[in-house]
């Protein structure tokens, strides 16, 4: 499959807009779930050199389009004292990868300099950082039970990429009763099409899609 620029000369404000109300039309009409941003985190997934690097052959293009409002969400969060996690997909020597290592034929292990955070993430000091080894940030780590210890009941995710790791955790979240919503302009994927797709599988089932600008715009 040939990845795709998709964001490339677009506005993304502009866009978010446009994915939200694609995914207005799967939205039962009851559905009235507001986000509570006292009581959530921040959850950032995989903002890694390995996708956001254009010299590796797992480079997300449009990824890079989100950095910025990623940094602004990150930033919002800090400066009012909410919860930021990072999570860093990266496998152990000696530890089996499983499923992923068969499907994928290929293993990102934590020594390689391509497991790190991109430089251009912004990153405070003291933001935990949680390494996992499964698309579900929840599967096998202390996620959950960090968010629990820090009153946690709603998660906002960001990252890449939006059809796996970035869906794979809200599901994960959603199954843990955590209210889940995902960021259309501060997640992406390798095309647009995957992108939409599980913006609006998300929002039939598990997940309240939002731009930044709700979130940024949300009463403290």
């Amino acid at each position: 499959m040939e990845k795709q620029d998709y964001l490339k000369g677009k506005d993304l404000k502009e866009k978010s807009e446009e994915w939200k109300e694609r995914c207005n039309t799967v939205i039962p009409s009851y559905r009235n779930i507001r986000l509570n941003i006292r009581e959530s985190a921040l959850l950032v997934i995989d903002m890694q050199r390995f996708f956001l690097d254009a010299s590796s052959h797992a480079y997300v293009p449009s990824g890079v389009y989100i950095i910025s409002n990623v940094n602004r969400l990150i930033s919002h969060y800090t400066r009012n004292l909410l919860p930021v996690i990072l999570t860093r997909h990266e496998v152990k020597r000696g530890d089996d990868p499983g499923a992923m290592g068969r499907w994928w034929k290929d293993v990102l292990m934590e020594e390689d300099i391509m497991s790190q955070i991109d430089p251009r993430i912004f990153m405070p000091e003291n933001i935990p950082l949680m390494k996992k080894q499964r698309y579900d940030a929840f599967y096998r780590t202390d996620l959950e039970n960090i968010l629990r210890g820090m009153g946690v009941k709603q998660v906002c995710i960001s990252g890449v990429m939006t059809h796996l790791c970035c869906e794979s955790t809200a599901r994960g979240a959603f199954i843990r009763d955590f209210d889940v919503f995902m960021i259309a302009d501060a997640t992406a994927s390798i095309t647009e099409s995957f992108h939409v797709s599980s913006l609006m599988a998300c929002s039939h089932g598990f997940a309240t899609v939002l731009g930044v600008e709700d979130i940024l715009n949300e009463t403290l």
